[in-house]
């Protein structure tokens, strides 16, 4: 952190600026519970992942669903990049996925909306401590970046696309 970072308003300023806004406001939200509500903050996250799902009538600009040997189940990131080149995330979890990637994933898939794939790529993964806590973090570590891993790099191959279609 800068120097002259002392107050706790001058941190949350500079956290601002670091994340998206809407990941800001979760990231807060999550800092400021006792750890028996975050824990029943990040399972209220979990119930609602489904919501994150692809829309019928949406299109996308890329599709990547698999499973990885870090995951229990298949995992279906969808992106969409608009004419405002803001990204649009949506997500399918199989019924396997475990609690704490669900919840990740409809957190990120909220905190991240409206950001470019850029600056989803260049988010530092720091955040997730500050929402998930210590302790779940040092248990499931592995689970935890999982989504975010799989969601930077879906961005990663549009922009990798992008930039070969300028070449050509």
């Amino acid at each position: 952190m800068p120097a002259g970072l002392t107050d706790r308003m001058s941190v949350l300023r500079y956290a601002c600026e670091m994340y998206p806004t809407k990941l800001s406001k979760i990231i807060n939200l999550f800092e400021t519970l006792p750890e028996d509500e975050r824990r029943e903050t990040l399972v209220s996250y979990a119930d609602n992942a489904k919501k994150q799902e692809p829309r019928e009538g949406e299109k996308f600009d890329l599709v990547d669903v698999r499973k990885d040997e870090e995951c229990m189940d298949t995992v279906g990131v969808y992106l969409h990049v608009d004419e405002n080149g803001k990204a649009h995330i949506r997500m399918t979890l199989g019924p396997e996925v475990q609690t704490l990637t669900r919840s990740m994933t409809a957190i990120l898939c909220k905190g991240l909306e409206g950001s470019t794939p850029q600056e989803i790529l260049d988010l530092p993964s720091d955040f997730v401590t500050r929402i998930v806590g210590t302790e779940l973090v040092r248990i499931r570590s592995q689970t935890i970046y999982y989504v975010l891993t799989r969601i930077k790099s879906i961005c990663k191959v549009y922009l990798d696309r992008q930039r070969m279609a300028q070449v050509a």
